[in-house]
């Protein structure tokens, strides 16, 4: 039995059109989700190259065969292209195309001077599994790729599509399919060509699966980031607490919190302007961390109130750094509208122990009464929680 040709390339067409379509309102929903465009270009080549092997039989073969083909196997280039993007790695332009073209040219000549579709389906095969190939390698490589179900569904489906073609090469060679003309292919051929539509969209699925995961991740990454420094935020900072502290019962090694207050902020927005006090909170934001350490936590709480959260640290090793952060900060100026703007910032400093146990509540109460006193004392300056250096006295 042989089934209609033109008819499977129209349910191609149609197939890999809607694709197309649908990452196409993924790509000017989300612009800046480069790897869509690829995906998108991907759908659509493939769309093409269908739409020109329609014509078999009506036009020269050499339109179908060679642009639809062509076409076609350039579609997997662009798949490829999509994946290197949205992993951040170079677009491989270069491969994509010589592998193109080389395919291309190989199946003119097994068209005009050596006439044999069992080869160019070989030729057709390689050109497209070379590219899915090293997409599928890829998404393997990556680190993520186990606990993403949208990249195991993509890779997964893509290595379908390269064993099919690889069974349809060689039981194509071997004859045992039957005849299979440019116009009429035998079930079996046609069969394995269904398959490789059903198993390229699902594949599509999985790169969509894929880009939802993405934009969750960077959706709940906002989500836990100030806007206005760019740094942890409020939400952030307490998980990470309440984390420490569970971590710290369980350990018994007690970490330091700084909660760090801007002396005189309000009247910097008084006198120059809360663009001004913006700016003044963005260079602070951006000296600090180059006093900290590795594994801390810098985040700002709220108006010109931050928070460090500082594991496996001393009270005497904080204070430290805290002292190093009140020096940086009287030598930074802020320059605004041809004007120099100085501050300072005045911090409260508390360590875990027992009593905290889970509370994380009860750290930031001891280091707010810190920095109540550094604040009452004169500003500019550092504070101990009280209580906590008396322990420590009587525990020495």
């Amino acid at each position: 039995m042989q089934l209609s040709v033109p008819t499977l390339y129209v349910v191609i067409f149609a197939n890999f059109l809607a694709l197309g379509l649908v990452w196409l309102h993924f790509t000017r929903s989300y612009p800046n989700f480069t790897a869509a465009r690829y995906w998108t270009a991907f759908g659509f080549v493939a769309a093409a190259g269908a739409a020109f092997s329609f014509l078999r039989g009506i036009a020269h073969p050499l339109l179908p065969v060679l642009v639809g083909n062509g076409l076609l196997i350039l579609s997997g280039g662009f798949a490829w292209m999509g994946v290197r993007r949205f992993y951040g790695r170079p677009i491989p332009w270069r491969t994509s195309i010589a592998v193109t073209l080389l395919s291309v040219c190989v199946l003119a000549v097994l068209t005009l001077w050596y006439d044999d579709i069992r080869m160019r389906i070989v030729v057709y095969s390689i050109g497209q599994c070379i590219p899915l190939a090293l997409s599928t390698w890829d998404i393997h490589r990556t680190r993520e790729w186990r606990k993403s179900p949208g990249a195991r569904l993509a890779a997964g489906m893509t290595l379908v599509v390269i064993a099919v073609h690889a069974i349809r090469s060689m039981v194509s060679l071997l004859h045992f399919d039957g005849e299979t003309t440019i116009v009429g292919f035998n079930a079996f051929q046609a069969v394995c060509l269904l398959l490789l539509v059903f198993a390229a969209m699902m594949a599509n699925f999985g790169f969509v699966l894929m880009a939802i995961d993405r934009l969750r991740a960077e959706v709940a990454e906002l989500a836990l980031i100030d806007d206005l420094t760019g740094i942890a935020n409020r939400r952030h900072f307490l998980v990470r607490l309440s984390e420490a502290c569970a971590r710290a019962s369980r350990t018994n090694e007690p970490f330091a919190l700084l909660i760090l207050d801007l002396d005189g902020f309000k009247a910097i927005n008084d006198s120059y302007g809360h663009g001004a006090g913006d700016e003044c909170l963005r260079i602070f934001t951006r000296a600090v961390p180059l006093r900290l350490g590795d594994d801390d936590l810098f985040a700002r709480s709220g108006g010109d109130e931050f928070c460090v959260l500082m594991p496996s640290t001393s009270l005497s090793d904080a204070a430290l750094v805290a002292r190093n952060l009140i020096k940086a900060c009287r030598k930074t100026l802020v320059l605004w509208n041809g004007r120099q703007i100085s501050f300072t910032v005045s911090i409260g400093i508390s360590a875990w122990s027992s009593e905290i146990a889970h509370d994380p509540h009860k750290l930031i109460a001891e280091a707010d009464k810190a920095l109540y006193v550094a604040k009452k004392q004169g500003r500019d300056r550092l504070a101990v929680y009280e209580e906590m250096t008396d322990r420590l006295r009587e525990s020495a």
